[in-house]
């Protein structure tokens, strides 16, 4: 990865392990877009530094003890100018709430060197791009894209990708890809309820208490007798239409 000079990003690394801030470093070190202006070992010394430092990007660990990283990243979102946040933790299950707080990524440990570099793209990608004037009174913006367990890592999911959302007991299973083949499915922990509440309801529907549907996948319905109705999606799926659901999918054919 190379950098412009206006291009290097001025740098806090907070972890509450030294050896994980030391081996932070030296992966930073190789970065020539990073420019490390400092340490922090908990959180309450991170936000004191990001007032004297005013860095530009924070590597945030998750696990603090006292003030952790969702507590950091909380703080530091309604400040004006705030850094851009790249979560480093070893849990993977708090990448729902780092992207509602618009991180700019969220890497694992142990950090590889080709996955933080990615991490530090994005973050510079983000910094260049245009800024958009404020909305007023701008309703939040419906989520537009998932950090995913996969294998080793996380991956992000568009929302625009997915076909299909099945409940799991507490988990949602994401379905991708099903017009182009077989597809992929990845799961996450996330409650269905939690999820259709992030979801732009112009773009999907709720069919089933256990499942969420892409609207434009939905070919049709069919009546199957006795008040039974079934969707049909674009891969030829029939997906029962639960009765609490009815009058949401009518109302979407029109009826």
């Amino acid at each position: 990865m190379t950098a412009e000079p206006n291009e290097t990003l001025r740098t806090l690394i907070v972890d509450d392990e030294p050896l994980a801030v030391e081996r932070m470093q030296i992966l930073c070190a190789r970065i020539p877009a990073l420019s490390v202006v400092g340490t922090a070992s908990d959180g309450a010394a991170a936000l004191r530094l990001v007032e004297a430092l005013a860095p530009e990007l924070v590597l945030l660990d998750m696990t603090m003890p006292e003030v952790d990283g969702l507590s950091v990243a909380r703080a530091l979102a309604g400040q004006a100018n705030s850094p851009a946040i790249v979560f480093v933790t070893a849990h993977d299950h708090f990448a729902v709430e780092a992207f509602d707080l618009d991180a700019v990524d969220y890497v694992l440990k142990p950090v590889a060197q080709d996955r933080l570099e990615r991490a530090i793209d994005r973050a510079l990608a983000r910094r260049n791009a245009p800024q958009r004037a404020p909305d007023g009174d701008r309703t939040p913006e419906w989520i537009e894209e998932f950090w995913v367990p996969h294998r080793s890592e996380l991956v992000r999911v568009s929302a625009s990708d997915i076909d299909r959302i099945d409940a799991e007991r507490d988990y949602v299973r994401l379905h991708v890809g099903q017009n182009d083949g077989p597809g992929r499915s990845y799961l996450m922990l996330h409650t269905i309820v939690g999820l259709e509440a992030r979801l732009d309801p112009e773009r999907f529907i709720r069919l089933h208490r256990s499942t969420i549907v892409r609207r434009d996948r939905i070919a049709g319905l069919r009546h199957d007798g006795l008040g039974v109705w079934s969707a049909e999606l674009a891969d030829g799926t029939m997906l029962r239409i639960g009765r609490t659901y009815l009058a949401r999918a009518k109302a979407m054919a029109g009826r």
